[in-house]
C-alpha cells in the first residue's frame, strides 16, 4: 500500500521505525566539554615552554592580575551566555551586556593604574607597534580553538538568536585566547594591555559575528 494511503498513526510508526534515541544535550554537559577544552589548550601551551622567564616577578606587579582575572571574568560570562543560547529557549543577551559592563569596569581599573606611569607622552614606545603585532597574531591564533569548538556547539544545538549568540561565541573565544597568552606576554603596561588585547578581542568577534551565523544555520 502506498505511504500516502496509510493510516496516519501507521505512517508515523513506519517513519519512525528506523530513528535512532539521540542523547538530549544539556547545558552543564556542554560547559564541561567547552572547558576541557579551554584546560587542553592552556596545559599545552605551557608545556611548550612558552611561559615568560620573569613570571616569578611578573607576579608581583598588579596589572598582570588586572589582565589576568579580567579576561578571565569576561571569558566565563561570555561562555556561559553562549552556551546557554544553544537552546532555543536560551538568549545571550543578557550575558552580552554583562560582558560589557565588566569590560568597562576592568578598563577604568587599568586607567587606575597607569595614572602612575609616564602618561600619553611616550605613546609609541609604550604600545610598541612591532611587538604588538606579532601579540595580536599569536592572541588570534591561540582563540582557534575556542571558536571551533563552541561553533560545533553551536551548531549542535538549536539557537534562535545565532547572531547574538556568535557576538557571544566570538567574545568568549577571544578572551580564553587573551587569557592563554597572558602567561606569555612580555607586558605588563596597562595601555599595551588594553590597546593590543582589546584589537585582538574585537577581531575575533566581528570574525565570529560574520562566520557562524552561516556555517551553524539549521
Amino acid at each position: 500500500m502506498p505511504d500516502e494511503l496509510l493510516p496516519d498513526d501507521l505512517l508515523i510508526d513506519r517513519l519512525a521505525a528506523d530513528l535512532k534515541p539521540v542523547r538530549p544535550r544539556t547545558n552543564g554537559r556542554d560547559g564541561l566539554l567547552v572547558g576541557a577544552l579551554c584546560i587542553l589548550e592552556l596545559a599545552l601551551f605551557l608545556l611548550t615552554g612558552a611561559m615568560r622567564p620573569d613570571m616569578p616577578v611578573a607576579m608581583h606587579h598588579p596589572s598582570f592580575w588586572w589582565k589576568l582575572t579580567s579576561l578571565g571574568l569576561i571569558a566565563a560570562v561570555s561562555g556561559t551566555a553562549s552556551v546557554v543560547s544553544f537552546h532555543p529557549a536560551g538568549s545571550p543577551r543578557r550575558g552580552i551586556r554583562w560582558v560589557l559592563a565588566i569590560v568597562l569596569a576592568c578598563l577604568a581599573v587599568g586607567w587606575g593604574l597607569d595614572s602612575g606611569r609616564a602618561g600619553w607622552a611616550a605613546l609609541d614606545a609604550r604600545l610598541d607597534w612591532r611587538h604588538g603585532v606579532q601579540c595580536l597574531v599569536k592572541m588570534l591564533l591561540l582563540a582557534l580553538p575556542a571558536v571551533a569548538g563552541l561553533a560545533v556547539l553551536m551548531r549542535r544545538g538549536a539557537p534562535t538568536d545565532r547572531s547574538g549568540t556568535a557576538w557571544s561565541v566570538g567574545i568568549a573565544a577571544a578572551a580564553w585566547g587573551a587569557f592563554v597568552f597572558v602567561f606569555a606576554c612580555p607586558s605588563d603596561d596597562p595601555l599595551y594591555i588594553a590597546f593590543w588585547y582589546m584589537l585582538a578581542c574585537l577581531s575575533v568577534a566581528v570574525v565570529s559575528r560574520l562566520l557562524l551565523p552561516v556555517l551553524a544555520r539549521w
